[in-house]
């Protein structure tokens, strides 16, 4: 595994159903890497769940190794999110 859950991250994705796997994906190969607060970053990838598409959001300190993911949350606000390159 090339990063780290704190416990708030762990919570989440069970509260919020997020599949281990597409945390796996999207810290693999992020869509987007978008800056956060405090010198954080943000991971952001598309995925599929009940036949809908949502954008899984990773806020993750990246000067730590292995690379910390703080807390994580999918919407279905893609458009509000998203960084138009």
């Amino acid at each position: 595994m090339g990063y780290r859950l704190t416990e708030h991250a762990g919570l989440e994705m069970q509260r919020r159903q997020v599949r281990p796997e597409w945390v796996e994906a999207v810290m693999a190969e992020p869509e987007q890497i978008v800056a956060g607060l405090d010198g954080r970053k943000v991971y952001q990838g598309r995925v599929s769940a009940d036949g809908k598409t949502y954008l899984l959001r990773l806020i993750v300190e990246d000067w730590h190794t292995p690379p910390v993911i703080v807390t994580l949350y999918r919407t279905s606000k893609i458009e509000k999110y998203w960084n138009q390159l």
